[in-house]
């Protein structure tokens, strides 16, 4: 199931608030932003790989979980998509 960019923030907020100890969304935010910030440089390295070698589906994967990553860190650092969509 697809969802979009807003969609995706509203989740990812609904599960942080819940807090289930179950969730990956709230382990990661538990690991804190030292964490998530190396997730967000690793998955820009998977994309600019999947980017040079790994065709245009493997691209759009790579993309959707360096997104995931960083509406991660919009939580932890208590971002808005106001805050982001201000600079866009």
């Amino acid at each position: 199931m697809s969802k979009t960019f807003e969609e995706l923030f509203s989740e990812l907020k609904t599960k942080a608030a819940a807090a289930d100890p179950e969730s990956g969304t709230v382990k990661e935010l538990a690991r804190g932003t030292h964490f998530i910030g190396k997730k967000i440089v690793e998955e820009a390295g998977e994309v600019w790989i999947a980017s040079e070698y790994e065709g245009k589906e493997r691209t759009a994967e790579e993309i959707s979980q360096l997104i995931y990553h960083l509406q991660v860190m919009m939580i932890d650092r208590k971002l808005e998509l106001e805050d982001i969509y201000r600079y866009l």
